[in-house]
Parts: C-alpha cells; structure tokens; sequence
C-alpha cells in the first residue's frame, strides 16, 4: 500500500511538471503553501482506491492512516474548500491517462458507445433542484425509467476481448442533452471500424456521415410500420448488437464499484460537480493504466 501511495504521488509531481499551467492556478499570497496541490491530488486519489467515495471519509482515513505521512494536512474545512478549486487539474490529469490509455490500445477496430447519468438530485427531488445549474439541468434516464436533475457521462470505448472497454474518449453534458446530439458534437468518433451503440443512436443521417469516415454505426434494430422484414432476421441482429455492446455496461457498472461516480447527491456547487466527475474518472483510469 505503500507503495501505490508513492507511485501515484510520484505519478501526480510528474504531471505538474509536465504542465505548468497546473501550477499557475496559485497567484495568490498563498501561492506556496505547506500542504502543496500535488499532495491534495494524491489524497483524494488514494483514499478512492482505498475505497472511501466521499470527501469526509477519505479525509478521516487519511487522518487516521497515514498522517505521518502528511503532516501538514489541513483542516477538513480548507482541505474541502481547496479540492474543489481542483477540477481543472483533475480534468488535466483525466486527459494525460486517455492519451497514455491510447498507446496501449489493441489493433481491434470494435468500439462502443453510450452514456450514464450522473445523479444530483432525482425523482419528485429533481423539478426544484438548483445544483450547478450552469452545468446541469433536468432529464430523463430511459434504462432506469427515472426523471433526474445532473449530467450526463458519454464515452466512446474500444472493446478489447474478456477486459472492459478502453475510453477513448469522454464528454460531459447537461442531462437533457439527447446521446445523438452529443455523439454529434461532443464526441469524436473512430477514423475506422464497426460502432455498436444502443437506439438512441440509430439515425441514417449520422450513419451515413459516419459511413464516409469508414465507420459502420450498428445499433438495434426498430421495425418501421408497414416493414415486412423478416422479425426473425431482426431479433438476431439486436441481440448480436446487444452482446457487443454489453462491455459498456459492465464499464459503467466498474465506474459506480470502484469510485461512486453516479451518485453526485452530495455535491453542492458547480465547482463540487466538476470534481467529482473528472477526480473519480481520473482514479478509475489510473486504475485501468497501472493495474491491467
């Protein structure tokens, strides 16, 4: 444990040197203080891979483990007022893992795609919610037949055989927004491959766009009225569709196990948000990086 303490604090000094501007989100009179950015970095991440979601827990354990270790901790109270000016560095951090998880990847050509909802307030809860409003709003979860107040996580991912999914890439959008329009705008698509997504996805406009970038976009098929088509012929496309895509939701089932990424109940700021989102990425694809 020791060890993977000082792996990820060596991880985290190596990114701040790599990107000054890190270290440029101080320009105030405390722009050095006792307990640096890259040690606060590397609290929360160990304390989520020692399994403690929430900023209190893994403060506490902290405390109670490994204060030796980091003497100058500060308060609870600064230490949560400090983290939460930190989601551009997360969302650093998040970036440099996706290029390194890129060089790593397999020659499979095989990607899949789709979203998860990311929790603030859900329910009768989510009409009045006014949590990160910049960034969140209202929608609706069709897997969960549930209204929520958040964000949604939508990721592309390159399937590789008995691992989960390698991201590829990440976007984050307000609730509401549909996962076609997202795909259009937020996300990067393969230059080359088969795409499997679920309905949400299939649209002929985007297919054949994807199609001139040598991309075929596989999704369910949706019987139109008056199609005559063979249901046998269809029942066994969406459920070889469906089998493709499966690696995504055991991804996003490994992302709510290892980092509570889906319940964001307790965040209450927009700055709040973006740590929660792109600090529990960021543990997760460490995790991905340095224990596969």
């Amino acid at each position: 444990m020791e060890n993977q303490l000082i792996q990820l604090y060596v991880w985290v000094c190596q990114i701040y040197d790599k990107h000054s501007v890190l270290k440029l989100q101080r320009m105030s009179n405390n722009h050095q203080p006792a307990f640096t950015d890259q040690e606060l970095v590397t609290v929360y991440l160990f304390g989520h891979l020692q399994g403690h979601f929430s900023q209190r827990r893994l403060y506490h354990y902290i405390c109670g483990h490994w204060l030796a270790w980091f003497p100058d901790l500060p308060s609870y109270q600064a230490f949560n007022y400090r983290l939460n000016h930190l989601g551009p560095a997360f969302a650093w951090l998040l970036e440099e893992l996706l290029s390194d998880l890129a060089s790593t990847a397999s020659g499979t050509t095989d990607f899949v795609l789709d979203s998860l909802p990311i929790i603030l307030a859900k329910g009768t809860r989510a009409d009045g919610a006014k949590i990160a409003r910049e960034v969140a709003n209202k929608g609706y979860c069709a897997s969960k037949k549930l209204y929520y107040h958040g964000v949604k996580l939508h990721v592309l991912g390159r399937r590789r055989p008995q691992h989960l999914p390698l991201p590829e890439a990440l976007a984050l959008t307000a609730a509401a927004v549909h996962d076609l329009t997202a795909l259009r705008q937020e996300i990067e698509p393969p230059s080359f491959g088969a795409l499997f997504a679920d309905k949400a996805y299939k649209d002929e406009t985007t297919k054949a766009d994807l199609a001139a970038r040598q991309v075929e976009l596989c999704t369910p098929d949706k019987r139109q009225r008056g199609d005559e088509t063979d249901g046998a012929w269809r029942s066994l496309w969406s459920r070889f569709v469906s089998a493709m895509r499966q690696p995504i939701e055991s991804f996003f089932n490994w992302l709510i196990q290892r980092a509570g990424l889906q319940d964001a109940s307790r965040v209450r700021s927009t700055k709040g948000l973006l740590v929660h989102c792109y600090g529990k990425l960021t543990v997760c694809c460490f995790q991905l990086l340095f224990n596969s």
